[in-house]
């Protein structure tokens, strides 16, 4: 690579981060407004071909990542030093530093996206493969991002010392909870042409499969 390519390497490396600041928050709206059309959207982008995906928006992969790493920084801003990193019991030695519990939140968050993803494949008449799993898990990396920020906003504010934003923070994780509920219910429904009931039954199992694999997880590094 010459001096010219590297440099045209950088310019498209450049604008694309600068990109970020403004459709990861345009798709943090279509998600929090339209979840369900954005999920469908996240599906249908991966016919088109590779350079025309996601043109408007942050690609689902992407979008749970800078969600992550939004949820760090809030973290990092109220408390200088997680609990995680500071304790050195069990697993936990290993998340030693900003960058391993990033990757820590980021596996935490995937797991339900891959169990859910995981499991609508199953419910539905085709095979279980890397190719039928990928438009479930992209649509459910969209659904997790709303869940994720109110979640990493909600547990910073329940850990504060004042009672007013302690209250705020189980707000947030109430509503964190009910809101991916509700869109985890229409989107079974929706995906699979089936009735209420069985589709709260679907996401019910997916959450609460999700939620055990996160907390078995979690625990080891407490």
């Amino acid at each position: 690579m010459n001096f010219f390519q590297l440099l045209n390497s950088l310019d498209e490396l450049l604008y694309e981060l600068m990109s970020w600041f403004i459709f990861f928050p345009v798709t943090m709206w279509r998600l929090l407004r339209h979840p369900l059309k954005t999920m469908r959207y996240a599906e249908e982008q991966l016919l088109l071909p590779q350079d025309r995906q996601y043109r408007g928006t942050v690609s689902p992969p992407v979008m749970l990542i800078l969600t992550v790493a939004v949820i760090q920084c809030i973290d990092l801003a109220v408390n200088s030093t997680n609990p995680i990193v500071a304790s050195h019991h069990g697993l936990a030695g290993l998340v030693n530093d900003d960058t391993s519990l990033f990757l820590l939140r980021l596996t935490l968050f995937s797991a339900f996206a891959l169990v859910l993803a995981t499991l609508k494949v199953q419910r539905s008449s085709i095979d279980l493969d890397r190719d039928s799993l990928q438009p479930a898990f992209y649509a459910q990396c969209y659904a997790i991002s709303p869940f994720a920020l109110l979640i990493g906003i909600g547990t910073v504010l329940a850990s504060h010392a004042h009672s007013f934003l302690q209250v705020a923070g189980f707000a947030a994780l109430l509503g964190a909870f009910l809101f991916y509920g509700t869109v985890q219910v229409r989107w079974f429904r929706q995906e699979l042409g089936q009735s209420i009931l069985r589709s709260f039954v679907d996401a019910s199992i997916g959450m609460i499969a999700s939620l055990t694999v996160t907390l078995g997880i979690g625990l080891l590094f407490l």
